[in-house]
């Protein structure tokens, strides 16, 4: 059965809406910027962080009461957006799916006079619910950083089970110094725009959005749509912060999620990569790309765009993927120079034109998950 993905949002330091974000994907802009945290990392590192100001003056826009914190913020504004195109949504027979992988973890060192209660995923969820007014309990994701692509999954399992019809699905995190200091425990931050794919890469580059989309199972009047029709994780179990080396996770969830879409790898006109631009996660995707007969697919990573947004990175790629499949158009995996991985992969070096029929969006995380997803390109 298919998943459709209708109305989207985009919240992150390139613009405040799906449209502003992809204008500015085409014009090459990137959201990352060189960042100083002296008093927990020593160096400098780059990062896409959401301007606060800019954020409350379009918060404001939808909330002048209530106090609420830069995370919630986000995700109200995003989920608002999709909502406001879609007034006559019955909220009583949608679902709310909320991914995230720390969300409110900030408070914990500042809580400026929230309540310890909002470190909560369960009472972030119930916030989020109370302020739009659906009446299902939110379901909370956290599965590291396949969550918010994780969301589509659980939507769509949901209604093939007929427990729902539609759902907004929401995935948000910030860059605070809990997953700095991580990241950096690993030796993972890149002293640079991360590279993805590249020879001389060096690490992450960590960045904050929150990305929301309508779906239903009901497929929509438009002429042209967009569905979810395959869809895999598996756990390769190897390690908690290492992929598998040789990919074997994701290798399993590519081929489970092809078979479940019943089409073969040479149908993938498109492949959304993880591409994180740590030395392990480049080189564990393209094994697995070139074990499942993609290396010649056209791919990207959007991680020099936006920087790593953890659990929201994987929903706000779909999105990007949905428009680039109902506009044709290939759009190019910024700071990529010299390819840096054992296996041929074929990344996408400018913008272009292409008809794009079936895509596949790749997602890796901590813990050993791995997450893939086959979209359709729906013509009537």
């Amino acid at each position: 059965m298919k998943l459709y993905l209708l109305d989207d949002a985009i919240i992150s330091p390139l613009g405040f809406s799906s449209e502003d974000n992809l204008k500015a994907i085409r014009k090459g802009k990137s959201g990352l910027k060189i960042q100083q945290r002296p008093e927990i990392f020593k160096n400098c590192f780059y990062a896409g962080i959401i301007d606060e100001l800019l954020l409350n003056k379009a918060f404001s826009k939808i909330a002048v009461n209530g106090n609420f914190t830069k995370l919630e913020k986000m995700i109200l504004l995003a989920v608002h957006q999709v909502l406001d195109k879609n007034k006559n949504l019955d909220l009583t027979g949608t679902a709310l799916i909320i991914a995230t992988t720390k969300g409110n973890i900030n408070l914990l060192k500042e809580s400026s006079g929230f309540s310890e209660n909002r470190l909560k995923l369960g009472d972030l969820g119930k916030l989020v619910s109370d302020f739009f007014g659906f009446t299902q309990t939110p379901i909370i994701i956290s599965n590291a950083c396949i969550s918010g692509g994780l969301g589509l999954v659980v939507a769509r399992r949901l209604g093939i089970s007929k427990k729902i019809k539609n759902a907004i699905v929401v995935g948000a995190d910030l860059v605070s110094d809990f997953v700095i200091t991580g990241f950096n425990s690993l030796q993972a931050l890149s002293s640079q725009a991360c590279k993805p794919f590249s020879k001389n890469r060096d690490g992450i580059s960590l960045g904050e959005a929150a990305a929301a989309v309508l779906v239903s199972m009901e497929k929509p009047q438009k002429s042209e749509n967009i569905s979810l029709i395959g869809e895999a994780s598996t756990n390769d179990a190897n390690h908690i912060s290492g992929p598998s080396r040789s990919g074997e996770g994701l290798y399993k969830s590519i081929q489970k999620g092809l078979k479940e879409a019943s089409i073969s790898a040479d149908k993938i006109d498109f492949l959304s990569a993880h591409g994180t631009a740590t030395v392990y996660n480049d080189e564990m995707e393209s094994m697995a790309f070139y074990r499942s007969g993609l290396q010649e697919t056209p791919l990207h990573s959007l991680k020099a765009y936006y920087g790593h947004t953890l659990g929201a990175s994987a929903l706000l790629e779909c999105i990007i993927t949905k428009h680039s499949m109902l506009n044709s158009e290939l759009l190019l995996s910024k700071n990529f120079e010299e390819l840096g991985v054992s296996k041929p992969i074929n990344v996408i070096r400018e913008n272009q034109k292409k008809i794009i029929n079936y895509a596949l969006k790749t997602a890796s995380g901590f813990g050993g998950c791995n997450l893939a997803l086959v979209f359709k390109n729906e013509k009537q």
